[in-house]
Parts: structure tokens; sequence; C-alpha cells
């Protein structure tokens, strides 16, 4: 299944992290923890992203914003097709770094880093 999406996705391929969904079946986790797997993902310049086993947190921050991501645009737009769905989540993605107040910091995403730096 995932060289098949590979392939239709040939050239698109850059800077991309390949992260398998909570809701997978557990008997198919062999399949992303092979070295075939692993291989396959290194053939393609992809970076696989999973937790290590009994750790939860190691996702923790990139599941917490594709939630955010999902409930506050994905889920409320639902947009007609890819190209609507690209463009909706780049405009999201501006919107979380530069203009959404984090409710803890009550700074941006941006202005927490520039702190930072």
């Amino acid at each position: 299944m995932v060289k098949k999406c590979l392939s239709r996705m040939s050239g698109k391929l850059s800077r991309t992290v390949l992260r398998r969904g909570k809701g997978s079946n557990p008997f198919f986790l062999v399949d992303y923890t092979s070295t075939g797997y692993f291989n396959l993902t290194k053939e393609y310049g992809i970076t696989p992203s999973m937790s290590r086993r009994g750790n939860c947190y190691d996702n923790a921050c990139a599941e917490n914003f594709f939630g955010i991501l999902k409930a506050e645009c994905i889920y409320r737009a639902k947009p007609e097709n890819l190209e609507k769905a690209r463009q909706l989540i780049d405009e999201y993605i501006f919107f979380y770094n530069y203009e959404r107040i984090q409710l803890k910091t009550k700074l941006t995403p941006y202005e927490k880093r520039c702190q930072l730096a």
C-alpha cells in the first residue's frame, strides 16, 4: 500500500514525513517497523515518524498540531478538492504560526521562538 502511494507521488516528496495513523491495525505494525519499510522510505527520501514502543510522547507535538489543524481548519471548512485543501492548510499554518495566540504563553508560536533565540 505504501509503495503504491509513493509511486503516485513521484517527484513531490521533498521534505516529506510519513506518519502512521493512530487508528492503524496493530497487526500491521510490524510492516511499519520492518527493515523493508525503512529502506523504502529511504529510497524515496522520506523521514518515517512514529513513536518508540511505550512512549506516547515522541510525537506529542505533531499529534497536538494535527489535532488542532483538523478541528479548527479541515472539519470546519470541508474543502471540496485536494488543491483547495492544500491552500486552506497553507493559510492555516501561516495563521497558526504568526497570528494565533497560544493560551498558555499569550504569544504566537513565532513570537515565542523569537524570545528563545
